[in-house]
């Protein structure tokens, strides 16, 4: 079964940009879509964005459309999830996981988790 491996978090002021980047550290990621998600302490474990098995498709949460944009390299086994215009609100850990379910939007039909990666924004 393929391991996530999630990196490129870190500190940016409001309005910077952070390209993080998920990579399969084993095996591949076949024909899973790959979404990431992310959590606010305290909060559940919202969906942020999704990218198909071939990267023909992409789907986003209306609250980073039009700032975020995923990415996916099958060669490389990576999906990377650039980020612009950051607001304070999207300070959580981000998590990419994988699912057969295509661009699903809820955490519980995606079967294999990253670890995670701290992404703060400051006002």
């Amino acid at each position: 079964q393929v391991q996530l491996v999630e990196s490129g978090g870190g500190l940016v002021q409001a309005g910077g940009s952070l390209r993080l980047s998920c990579a399969a550290s084993e095996g591949t990621f076949g024909d899973d879509a790959i979404g990431w998600f992310r959590q606010a302490p305290g909060k559940e474990r919202l969906f942020v964005g999704a990218v198909s098995w071939n990267a023909a498709s992409t789907y986003y949460a209306s609250s980073v459309k039009g700032r975020f944009t995923i990415s996916r390299d099958n060669v490389k086994n990576t999906v990377s999830l650039q980020m612009n215009s950051l607001k304070p609100e999207d300070t959580a850990v981000y998590y990419c996981g994988a699912t057969s379910y295509g661009l699903a939007t809820n955490s519980r039909q995606y079967h294999t988790w990253g670890q995670g990666t701290q992404v703060t924004v400051s006002s």
